[in-house]
């Protein structure tokens, strides 16, 4: 089998280290991965021991010599960006973060992957790929009866964060359209599963129910997500390398729309199921708070694009919501350690 080489950007976030775990089952892939390591990266949710095929490089995006000395130096078949601030509340109470990372730093490696591809052969040049990796909150939000967003829709964003995530897919859908760069941006739901930073829904949710805290519901909880395990997602990102027209878009989604309140009260219900409370049920611990400014109400996409390359979602709500609340309970050390560092914990993350 061929050797690739794979360049991630973030990889230690929640789904970049997911991505780079499974790139390590293959040891014909080398894998090169750059971080700045921010508050939400873990170095443990990366087990590279005794393989001599993977690289960290500890650098910011933001930084355009270091990453044309990486992209230079490594050679990759592949660059992928998962390098991203993703935190609405973060966006909208310090966004200067978000114009650097999420708009200079996709810039910086658009335009030196760029610059690395024009010199590659016809050969090398038709099998590179550079694909961003993107979220739903780029097209804005949906009411109760919309149809599901398709990748051709209009994009809207609400928030500094969306909005900087959809400057950053403008700039590389123009690269493929102004220089044939061969770009490739996936859309993907609210993702869940092992090793995700606590300030966002679902390990929050956990996290306040083992310590007997309040949980706190933005509103009146009815905002409705798209719910994906991040392994498919994962797996959807492969099927696009692999199959995916280059210069076009493609949606991972789930299928699985449910309300804030209900993913809240389904982790309760898992919770009292397998780590039960001597006092109350752990819903009681529920209380409703101020609404976010400029809250999206409902966030949905069309998945039947990529569907039609031969991917679709493996897990189902219940089995994901129910492993994931099981591996945290078995990584409480991760969660104690990791909400050290914690915005806040008053405040739910894309929710």
């Amino acid at each position: 089998m061929t050797e690739k080489n794979y360049l991630i950007a973030g990889g230690y976030g929640f789904i970049g280290s997911c991505f780079v775990r499974k790139l390590l089952e293959d040891k014909n892939n080398s894998i090169c991965n750059i971080d700045k390591l921010s508050y939400a990266s873990s170095l443990d949710s990366i087990n590279y021991s005794n393989n001599d095929k993977y690289i960290f490089e500890n650098i910011d995006i933001y930084e355009a010599n270091e990453v044309k000395r990486i992209i230079h130096d490594f050679k990759p078949n592949f660059i992928i960006n998962f390098a991203a601030e993703t935190h609405v509340d973060r966006s909208i109470d310090d966004p200067d973060q978000f114009i650097k990372s999420n708009i200079n730093g996709t810039f910086n490696l658009l335009e030196q992957g760029y610059q690395f591809w024009k010199e590659l052969s016809s050969s090398e040049k038709t099998s590179f790929r550079f694909l961003q990796i993107s979220t739903d909150e780029v097209y804005g939000s949906l009411s109760k009866n919309d149809k599901q967003f398709k990748e051709e829709d209009a994009y809207n964003p609400n928030s500094p964060y969306s909005a900087s995530k959809a400057a950053s897919d403008h700039l590389v859908r123009s690269w493929f359209k102004t220089y044939s760069f061969p770009t490739i941006i996936t859309n993907t739901c609210n993702n869940y599963g092992p090793w995700q930073f606590p300030e966002k829904l679902i390990p929050l949710v956990i996290n306040k129910c083992i310590n007997n805290e309040k949980i706190p519901i933005y509103g009146d909880g009815t905002q409705i997500r798209d719910w994906i395990r991040v392994e498919d997602h994962i797996n959807g990102i492969n099927t696009v390398l692999e199959k995916g027209n280059i210069g076009e878009k493609y949606n991972i989604g789930a299928e699985c729309e449910l309300t804030n309140i209900q993913v809240v009260t389904d982790i309760c219900r898992i919770l009292d199921d397998v780590y039960p409370h001597a006092d109350h049920p752990y819903d009681e611990l529920i209380e409703f708070v101020t609404d976010r400014p400029g809250h999206d109400y409902r966030y949905a996409i069309n998945n039947n694009k990529i569907k039609s390359l031969g991917w679709a979602p493996s897990y189902s709500w219940e089995v994901g919501i129910r492993e994931t609340v099981n591996w945290y309970l078995s990584n409480r050390e991760f969660l104690n350690s990791i909400m050290k560092q914690s915005y806040s914990g008053e405040r739910l993350g894309k929710v």
